[in-house]
């Protein structure tokens, strides 16, 4: 008989921080139920939900299958039944002393090769307190910690929870998630780059001139204003999201495409970033932002960031990076623009009004496109615009998978790769903390807009990619 994936991953208890909470009813319940459906889970494993309030109804059961019905719509009846069998409820308590019960009675029941996987869903501020209940309860004696970013609120904050996450763990047990890295189009990122000979030796300041990592969205909070209040846009996605997937961008080759490698790479790039300048950070809110629920009516919480960045290394010398991100946008997108440079001696004269550009889609359905000149059909020398696009083979022997499916699932493999280490976490504090101790006041913006003005001028002459192609 044929042996699958899952036949060689241990048993599992799966430990669930939040598990009231929204990221998993949309992401993790979503996420663990496609992994049973692909066989992608462990033969057995036990689901221990926790928080500080029993789930309503006293039926955890009812919560995932409310969240399956929700994100995921039709699902296979013995697919979820396998889910919610295996789940359980403990109510959070300071000592965890009944959490520890629970955990220690799954592992019995599955036996001595189970391994536990302490999911950590809950906001900073809670973090290091968790964290260190888990070592005094013996919790976290070999397991695996997955925490939620954002890691910390400041500088300080952060170092006080990876300092905390020392006293009880290794760091090889530590897996810090960032779902943009476990997106199949930002690990194309890597392929497109170091596979192909003719993108890479241009991939440098030489040919150029500018990289934006755009991702604008339409959508409001949705009722997270509680999460928005105690995070805002900046700590959400510039310190996280954005950040990582510049890594991706920057990074010199790595020796190899492993754990050890990417992330060396990566914080070799973070190291080389400039501290970020508050004159070169737009701070947004959106018109309406003060009126959602368990929002202050006097907020001045950003929900739209711009920003300038630079990496100081021979590769990108002088070359701006600018990250945008914003809720009530007018379009939801995830793209990467590079510009380059246009070639030197005037031959075209002023036909030439605007540069090239790779454009890479980094959404659900990744898409590679390039507008170049060529020549136009007829007598004259006359140039036009092209675009191409370059297919991105959708058929896979197998079906790809979601962000955090793949993260969950490398997770439970020991896998580091596509997850964060506590010195890049600690770099980009660093860069951040200018504007964290100088932000930029927020400037409103109207709903279904591009944001405010002065992050439209942000990038100067050439624009922002996106939204001149959203017409």
């Amino acid at each position: 008989m044929e042996s699958t994936p899952s036949d060689h991953l241990e048993p599992q208890v799966i430990v669930l921080f939040g598990a009231n909470g929204d990221l998993a009813s949309r992401k993790l319940y979503p996420g663990l139920y496609a992994l049973a459906a692909a066989g992608l889970l462990p033969p057995d494993f036990r689901l221990i939900g926790t928080g500080r309030h029993e789930p309503e109804g006293g039926d955890f059961g009812a919560v995932i299958e409310g969240a399956l019905d929700r994100f995921v719509g039709d699902t296979d009846p013995a697919v979820a039944e396998r889910l919610t069998d295996r789940a359980s409820f403990v109510t959070s308590a300071d000592d965890g002393e009944d959490l520890a019960a629970a955990v220690g009675d799954a592992r019995d029941e599955l036996g001595g090769d189970a391994r536990v996987l302490v999911y950590l869903s809950v906001p900073p501020s809670a973090m290091t307190g968790i964290v260190r209940m888990l070592g005094e309860t013996g919790i976290a004696d070999g397991a695996r910690l997955i925490v939620e970013k954002p890691f910390g609120s400041d500088l300080p904050s952060s170092r006080e929870l990876d300092a905390a996450l020392k006293e009880v763990v290794a760091e090889d047990q530590v897996f810090r998630i960032d779902h943009f890295l476990g997106k199949e189009a930002v690990q194309n990122i890597l392929a497109l780059r170091f596979a192909n000979g003719l993108l890479e030796p241009a991939w440098n300041r030489g040919h150029v001139a500018s990289v934006q990592i755009d991702v604008p969205e339409e959508l409001t909070i949705e009722g997270r204003g509680s999460f928005y209040e105690g995070i805002g846009a900046f700590r959400d996605m510039i310190v996280t999201h954005l950040s990582q997937v510049l890594g991706f961008v920057a990074m010199e080759p790595p020796v190899h495409l492993d754990a050890l490698s990417l992330r060396n790479e990566k914080a070799k790039v973070f190291a080389a970033m400039k501290p970020l300048d508050p004159e070169r950070v737009v701070f947004g809110q959106y018109e309406g932002y003060r009126d959602e629920d368990d929002v202050d009516p006097q907020s001045q919480v950003e929900t739209f960031v711009a920003a300038e960045v630079f990496v100081d290394n021979d590769r990108w010398d002088g070359v701006p990076f600018y990250l945008r991100t914003g809720k009530a946008l007018a379009a939801t997108r995830r793209t990467i623009t590079l510009t380059f440079r246009t070639p030197a001696g005037g031959r075209f004269g002023d036909q030439i009004d605007c540069p090239d550009q790779l454009v890479l889609e980094i959404g659900d359905e990744p898409e590679i496109g390039m507008e170049i000149w060529a020549k136009r059909p007829g007598p004259e020398m006359s140039l036009v615009r092209s675009a191409v696009a370059i297919e991105v083979p959708a058929e896979t022997e197998s079906a790809p998978l979601e962000a955090y499916e793949r993260l969950l699932l490398d997770a439970m493999r020991g896998e580091q790769t596509l997850f964060t280490r506590s010195d890049e976490i600690d770099r980009l504090w660093q860069v951040v903390t200018p504007v964290l101790d100088d932000p930029p006041e927020p400037v409103p913006y109207a709903q279904g807009s591009w944001g405010p003005e002065a992050a439209l001028e942000l990038p100067g002459a050439i624009g922002w990619r996106v939204g001149r192609d959203d017409g």
